[in-house]
């Protein structure tokens, strides 16, 4: 639980860093999984970043050249049979209804 802490922590400090004046964060446990998903209405990704974003070594930092953030919070869903989705809309493409959408599912008989 801790490591998925830290996961939200880095996800909600990436919202701020894009802009975001809203970030949701949200849980939700049912009996066959359990999701978390952090939405923002930061500045939003454009498509060729969001297709590479789960690669480590597609970061905006400018101290190193790798960002393992949401690469460890997909790796972290899928070893208990999970998944990551991640869904953006560029403020450049849709100036009033911009932000991200990160979703982790995790199957908890296997956490």
């Amino acid at each position: 639980m801790k490591e998925l802490s830290l996961n939200i922590l880095d996800i909600a400090q990436n919202s701020i860093k894009a802009g975001a004046s809203v970030i949701s964060i949200e849980l939700e446990e049912r009996e066959k999984f359990f999701s978390i998903r952090i939405t923002d209405n930061g500045c939003g990704m454009k498509a060729d970043f969001l297709a590479n974003v789960t690669n480590p070594f597609t970061t905006t930092r400018t101290t190193r050249k790798v960002g393992l953030g949401i690469p460890l919070f997909k790796l972290a869903a899928e070893q208990t049979g999970g998944s990551l989705t991640i869904t953006s809309r560029h403020e450049s493409e849709h100036p009033t209804d911009h932000g991200t959408v990160v979703t982790a599912v995790f199957d908890p008989t296997h956490m």
